[in-house]
């Protein structure tokens, strides 16, 4: 057995957190991502945050907007935007049903988390969702704390 066969643990995924509070997720799909390598190694760190990020279809392609990946600090020979903006992999026919869903009203594309497969290769859950008004947001905070007494009273 030699140093390579060894199963490393995966990193940690990058996970946008308000997504689920800010939205009713209506679809997910996985989609790959470009990225440079001192990119990589950064996510590999957990040092990305997709905090107000979002995922919009320009000319038949998917991008992915103010995704902030910390610049990997031994990289010294690419000056990189931790803010620029990433291209989606995705098949066309996953491209054509995410237009058909964001050309209706109110909808839009929410990435939920960054990951990396067991390929080690990163990927995005790529989330089709709706903006919760404040009626909905109070009852997913309702909902929410009922489930917490609950749980609390069985134990």
């Amino acid at each position: 057995m030699g140093k390579n066969d060894e199963k490393k643990a995966p990193p940690p995924a990058i996970s946008n957190r308000k997504a689920r509070f800010n939205y009713q997720i209506f679809d997910t799909m996985e989609a790959g991502i470009v990225l440079l390598g001192p990119e990589v190694k950064s996510l590999r760190a957990g040092k990305a945050s997709l905090q107000d990020s979002f995922a919009r279809v320009e000319n038949g392609e998917v991008f992915l907007y103010h995704m902030n990946i910390t610049p990997y600090s031994y990289a010294h020979h690419l000056d990189l935007n931790p803010d620029r903006t990433r291209k989606l992999l995705l098949h066309r026919s996953q491209i054509n049903k995410l237009t058909g869903r964001v050309q209706e009203k109110g909808y839009t594309l929410v990435p939920l988390e960054i990951f990396f497969n067991p390929k080690g290769i990163a990927k995005v859950n790529l989330a089709v969702a709706k903006g919760k008004g404040g009626p909905d947001k109070r009852e997913s905070i309702k909902k929410r704390d009922l489930e917490r007494e609950a749980r609390r009273e069985g134990f």
